[in-house]
């Protein structure tokens, strides 16, 4: 895909990106896609596809209790159980507000532990990694923020995520549907938010403005975005995903030329 040499102009050191489409296949990929890139809060999706596991699985429930009291591993992974953004503290009542939250994903990671009986980092490895071949995937800390990973094996994500192989597909649109609708919040980056809507472990994009994706983006647009440079969306509405991974930190730079990346690849899919 031309649109994808943009990233050439980017003013990062290295950069790699693919498109896949809503059959799987790939319809473009630039750079360097075999690069391990650190993914920062890119982690959050993968984090959240093996917590949706694990309730398929029945090891844990989405409606039982995890996290400060009141809140559940619904409210962990939709950002509304009010912990602060990096302190295990409450700060809200559950449900209330949406407070971006690496902590909740901490907590989270800890619940499905002592639920499986297996380390976090092990049991994402076993029930998504492994089975999607993602060979060039870890995780080496927080599941909030400490996944390292390449374009390949996250453009293998972005196909589960348009197709889904190891989730049903009720559970997989069910976390890409607004999660306690109404909520508002600052969602990083890009400022206070009314409303600021989620999934479970998806930012939805909405009519969120300003926003990292692109200004003809589809409301039904989900996805995240990381502090290490890095994003991955999923349109449903275009039928197609995309993967661009980087190693200078989110800034103003990033702000500026994510969305024309994005409105490039729409427009050259259509």
């Amino acid at each position: 895909m031309e649109s994808l040499r943009k990233i050439d102009n980017w003013p990062v050191e290295t950069a790699a990106a693919a498109v896949v489409r809503a059959d799987g296949s790939l319809a473009g990929a630039h750079g360097p896609t075999a690069h391990r890139f650190a993914l920062a809060s890119v982690t959050k999706p993968l984090t959240a596809y093996a917590a949706l596991l694990a309730v398929e699985e029945g090891a844990i429930e989405l409606d039982e209790p995890a996290g400060p009291a009141g809140s559940t591993v619904r409210h962990l992974l939709a950002h509304t159980s009010g912990l602060a953004f990096d302190e295990h503290r409450a700060t809200a009542e559950p449900g209330t507000r949406r407070l971006y939250s690496n902590a909740g994903f901490e907590v989270l990671g800890d619940h499905i532990t002592k639920a499986t009986d297996i380390p976090f980092p092990e049991y994402l490895r076993q029930a998504v990694l492994e089975p999607l071949g993602m060979t060039g995937t870890d995780l080496q800390g927080s599941p909030a923020k400490d996944g390292v990973s390449t374009v390949d094996d996250l453009a293998r994500f972005a196909a589960e995520l348009q197709a889904p192989r190891l989730l049903s597909r009720q559970t997989l649109d069910g976390a890409t549907a607004v999660a306690f609708p109404g909520l508002t919040g600052v969602l990083p980056g890009y400022g206070h938010q009314r409303p600021n809507d989620w999934g479970l472990g998806f930012e939805i994009r909405d009519g969120k403005s300003p926003h990292w994706t692109g200004a003809s983006s589809s409301p039904r647009t989900f996805g995240h975005f990381g502090q290490a440079g890095t994003f991955l969306w999923v349109d449903p509405v275009v039928g197609a995903a995309c993967v661009a991974l980087t190693d200078r930190p989110f800034g103003p730079w990033a702000a500026e030329v994510w969305p024309a990346l994005t409105d490039a690849i729409l427009a050259e899919l259509a």
